[in-house]
């Protein structure tokens, strides 16, 4: 191993266990972030050349000099010093793994949305400031200073506290959906710590488990249609008219095979709900042998256990397919029309009901109010197709 560069995946699943050893030790969480970057450093300097037999301890042990040092360095941090116990030597670290606990740290329900997923994203996923900023595409100064507000708002947050597992996964399928920009696939990335988190919560017995699963499963079969999704020029491809063939197989039947598992043990929650209408798709070889009837029951769970506004438009749209594109558009009417893709909803069923006119209309509507430019460029030409 010697003169070999350092592993970037090896270490980078290391950093939320050590970050969770310094604070298990007294360490604040923003003085453990950085004592732990700063080891990173000692790593990739001195690692090639002498590679440690544990990395994990000699990353703990490097991260707790650090942050010794940065106690000792002003007397504003002397009294903190007091509270912290003797540098420990080198050797095996405690069995414990607090990563779970830092998984909530970093989704606190205190935290906006967007601090959430920075953090989680640097804290846990082990990414550096402008790698985060390159994918959300603002500049890394801006990502700093939300990483660093989102640090002090945790800041007397412990580790031992009870945390909610439903804001974490909430706040890794937003880091999904934001796909790939700058030089991070953040869907990968939001996969990677998905599989982790399910690693970590494996034998709870309060349903949790299964909707980590179930998370899982849901991002892996929407993650086989990547390839799919776009054209050459970047213009969307809508699901009825993806190339199949290019969907990726291995990870349905990987996704399948999870959801499956999840659902066996009769603990059903929204993200298994919502894996189980994937699944179906996937399961079609073309768009018109979709199990419509199916999805449409499956639909029906996910309001029953959400009672989600998107949930029900996303019904209305299977109602449609099942039963006739009359009846989906009377499950739209109970529906509130400034809801986001209300518009584009409508017009495909009106189109469906043979309402040109009225569904081209609709389409520009929709347009006007679509939320980037690969989505609103699809429906206008949906609008000009119809109008030619």
């Amino acid at each position: 191993m010697s003169g070999h560069p350092v592993d970037e995946h090896v270490v980078r699943a290391l950093v939320p266990r050590v970050i969770a050893a310094l604070v298990g030790r007294g360490a604040d969480f923003a003085s453990a972030e950085d004592a732990v970057a700063d080891a990173l450093l000692d790593a990739v300097r001195t690692w090639p050349a002498d590679p440690p037999r544990d990395p994990q301890a000699w990353l703990v042990t490097a991260a707790w000099r650090r942050f010794l040092d940065a106690t000792r360095a002003t007397s504003a941090r002397r009294r903190r010093e007091e509270r912290v116990d003797d540098e420990p030597g080198p050797g095996p670290v405690s069995a414990r793994d607090d990563s779970l606990g830092l998984f909530f740290l970093c989704a606190h329900p205190s935290l906006t949305a967007s601090s959430a997923v920075a953090l989680t994203l640097r804290a846990v996923g082990g990414l550096t400031t402008r790698q985060i900023a390159g994918a959300y595409l603002v500049p890394e100064a801006t990502m700093a200073q939300r990483i660093s507000r989102a640090k002090r708002t945790v800041a007397g947050v412990r580790l031992d506290e009870p945390g909610d597992l439903a804001t974490v996964l909430r706040v890794l399928y937003l880091v999904f959906n934001e796909g790939y920009s700058g030089d991070v696939d953040l869907a990968a990335e939001a996969i990677r710590l998905t599989r982790q988190l399910a690693g970590l919560v494996a034998g709870r017995d309060d349903g949790g488990a299964e909707e980590v699963a179930g998370l899982l499963a849901l991002m892996l079969l929407h993650h086989a249609r990547r390839p799919a999704r776009t054209r050459p020029d970047g213009s969307l491809v809508p699901l009825a008219e993806q190339d199949r063939s290019r969907w990726d197989t291995d990870l349905i039947a990987e996704g399948v095979e999870i959801l499956q598992a999840a659902l066996a043990r009769d603990r059903l929650g929204e993200y298994q709900a919502q894996a189980a209408i994937a699944a179906l798709h996937a399961d079609a070889p073309r768009a018109e042998d979709t199990d419509w009837v199916q999805v449409v029951e499956w639909y029906d769970e996910l309001v029953r256990l959400t009672d989600n506004p998107v949930a029900r438009l996303n019904r209305a749209v299977a109602v449609g397919e099942a039963d006739g594109a009359r009846a989906g558009l009377a499950a739209l009417v109970e529906l509130d029309p400034s809801l986001p893709r209300y518009a584009a909803v409508s017009a495909y069923l009106h189109e469906r009901d043979g309402s040109v006119d009225e569904a081209a209309r609709l389409y520009v509507e929709a347009a006007r109010a679509a939320s980037n430019l690969a989505e609103r460029d699809h429906l206008t030409r949906q609008a000009a197709r119809l109008r030619s």
